[in-house]
Formats: structure tokens, sequence, C-alpha cells
């Protein structure tokens, strides 16, 4: 293990992994630059690409107008750290997480990176996170990794994500001192979907995965597969969305985080409608920068509410752009883990992981997040 302040971003040029790499470095972290492209990684590094401002964040452009690694380096101390990697390539996965103190994967199709990530992480010694949001990809990960993990004091972290990872969060905090609920509904009323390119793959991945048409919920503690379409009904968000029109079992990474550590038999998530669309188009284009921190123009409210006999306890969270929220919450959890602020070893959720709300309370300048309890 080395700096524990030195993280492996794999799939750092990637839409997500700009912002990580932002993130990271906004937090005092040295990333190392991760990927299959040099040249990508290069333009990353310099300020020709992540979202205008390079991957040092808004502040240094100076340095990407420059484009050489003296001046950056004059900027910031050091060079920037680019190393080439390939996930079907171990030994060149094991060069890129020489030195580092944690690896965050944000490289999809999780299905494909994930595994021989988390086997150099294991060979190097060093946590693993991902923001994987694939059903199938994080059900790999602890059908696999998570009794050798556990022996070896290790800490993978899957799907630290807006969808996996942030339900998860809100769903446990809303717990509360519950130690057992009949059912978790998680609403995602996203004003739009823009998804990008890497969504897109996961997605077709995830479905050859399944079989075309079918579908995933989670019921009576487990997950079955059905053909039928899924339920459309109103859902009644909060303000200022209010009652929209969701597609009901809209099935997202959340059927994993949740009941791999809450005794929950049901566990469901529902999508708004124009989102819905907005993915399943093709000609629905990529996200697109609105301001100086590559964020779009999508917002997002999450309601989460868990029942409990006659009971019923809730989370809301507000906020902007699901990739770039991503970035936080992968970075907090990262930071999290190498202070040793950890609840478990082994292959763990977020909210098995984290003390859930002092997380969410950390995330206060990204998203504002209400528990009714």
């Amino acid at each position: 293990m080395g700096s524990d302040r030195t993280v492996a971003v794999f799939g750092a040029y990637g839409h997500t992994g700009r912002f990580v790499v932002a993130e990271l470095r906004a937090r005092g972290f040295r990333p190392v630059l991760v990927g299959r492209d040099p040249d990508k990684l290069k333009a990353l590094a310099y300020g020709t690409e992540a979202h205008g401002a390079g991957a040092w964040g808004t502040e240094d452009r100076a340095a990407g107008a420059y484009g050489t690694e003296d001046r950056a380096a004059g900027a910031y101390g050091t060079a920037p750290d680019i190393r080439t990697a390939s996930a079907d390539d171990p030994a060149s996965l094991d060069r890129a997480l020489t030195g580092a103190a944690a690896v965050i994967n944000c490289a999809g199709p999780f299905a494909t990176t994930a595994a021989p990530v988390i086997e150099a992480a294991l060979r190097a010694g060093i946590p693993y996170l991902d923001v994987a949001a694939e059903i199938e990809a994080n059900l790999d990960t602890f059908a696999h990794y998570a009794e050798r993990a556990h022996e070896s004091q290790a800490l993978i972290v899957p799907a630290m994500a807006f969808f996996g990872g942030f339900g998860d969060l809100l769903a446990t905090a809303a717990m509360d001192d519950w130690t057992a609920a009949d059912e978790v509904h998680i609403a995602y009323g996203l004003s739009s979907w823009h998804p990008t390119a890497g969504t897109r793959t996961a997605g077709a991945v995830s479905r050859e995965r399944r079989g075309a048409g079918r579908r995933i919920r989670y019921t009576a503690g487990r997950l079955e597969h059905r053909d039928d379409a899924p339920p459309t009904l109103e859902w009644p968000f909060p303000e200022p969305l209010g009652p929209r029109t969701v597609i009901g079992e809209f099935t997202m990474a959340d059927v994993v985080t949740v009941p791999s550590h809450l005794a929950v038999p049901e566990v469901r998530t529902y999508m708004t409608a124009e989102a819905a669309r907005d993915l399943s188009s093709p000609d629905t284009p990529a996200p697109a920068a609105v301001d100086e921190r590559g964020r779009s123009d999508q917002t997002f409210l999450v309601d989460v509410v868990v029942r409990s006999g006659g009971a019923e306890r809730r989370a809301v969270a507000r906020g902007q752009d699901i990739y770039a929220v991503t970035a936080p919450l992968v970075v907090e959890a990262a930071e999290r883990v190498l202070t040793g602020r950890t609840r478990a070893v082994g292959v763990a959720s977020a909210g098995r992981m984290f003390d859930a709300p002092d997380f969410l309370r950390a995330l206060s300048p990204y998203i504002s997040v209400e528990l009714f309890t």
C-alpha cells in the first residue's frame, strides 16, 4: 500500500471518472489516472478534455492551456500521474496500482471490469470501490468475493454511486433503530435522463445476461425474473416535484445493496416515466455541461419509504446531475475507508460499511437530505 492520499482511478477519462478525479483533487488526494487510451489520459490530465476543465478542476485551466508537463508540475508541485492499463492485462493493472492506497473503478461495463480490478486490488492489498449500477455485476461481486475478502480482511465496496449506494444509505438511515422492516420503496424523480455511452453499454450487457425482454424484481426475500411489462402508477413525490407517473419495478442496483444487509423481504424501485423514456430512446443525447463544474441541468429527487407493520419512515434527497453527484459519494467513501471510519470488512454496500446518517450529512454541500423517522 502506498501514500494514503494516492488513489488510482480506473476509467479516469470516462464521464463519471472525470468527475471523480476532479473531486479527489479538490479534497487533497493525488489521483492516478488509469485507462486504456494514453492519448485520452493525457488530454484529461492537461486540460484538453474533462468537461472543459481538465482533471484538476476549474482552477487548473492554466495547466491545461499550457499543455506541458513541466508547467503543470510547476503549478501543482508534481506532474499528473498517468498509467495505461486494461482489464484484460493483469500485469498492466498491477503496475497501475503500484503505490496507490486504494482504487476506484469507474470503467464500465462492470460485468467485464470489476473482477479483474478487484483481483488486482487484492494482489496489491488495497481497498476497492466502484460505481457499478449493473445489477448482475454487483451480484457477481458479492457472490464471488464475499468469503475471500472477509477472510483476508479486505475492503470491497461495490455500487458506491447514485444507483445502489445512495439509495442504500438513504434506506439505512430511514430505518434508524429498526432491525427489520416489511418493505423498502425507492422512487427516483429525475427531471430527465441523458444517458452516457457507458450507461447505454452497461444496460445492453445487463439485458443480454438476463435475456431479451426480461426484467428483475426483489420480492419475498429473493430476486426473480419476469417477462411481463412493469406496472405504471403514480408516486406522491414531495414538492417541488409533486405526484408523477412512474414505472414501477424499474429495478436498479438497490435491490442488491439494500437486502445485502437489511432484513427487508420487499425492495422496490421506481422511475419517473419521462426519465425512463429518455433512457430507452436511442435519440436522447448524452449529458451536456451547463456550469463550470461540468454538471448537466438534470435535477433529482429521491423519495425512500420504509414500512414496518403500520409504521412508516422516510428519507428525501434532492440534488443535481446523477453522474456528477456520484463523485462526492465515492470519494467520501474512499476517504472513510482510508481513515478507518468503516463498520465492516469484506464485500459490503454503503449502508453496511458506513455510518449512514453521518455519511449523508457529509454530502450536504452537494445533496440536501431530510429524514423522517
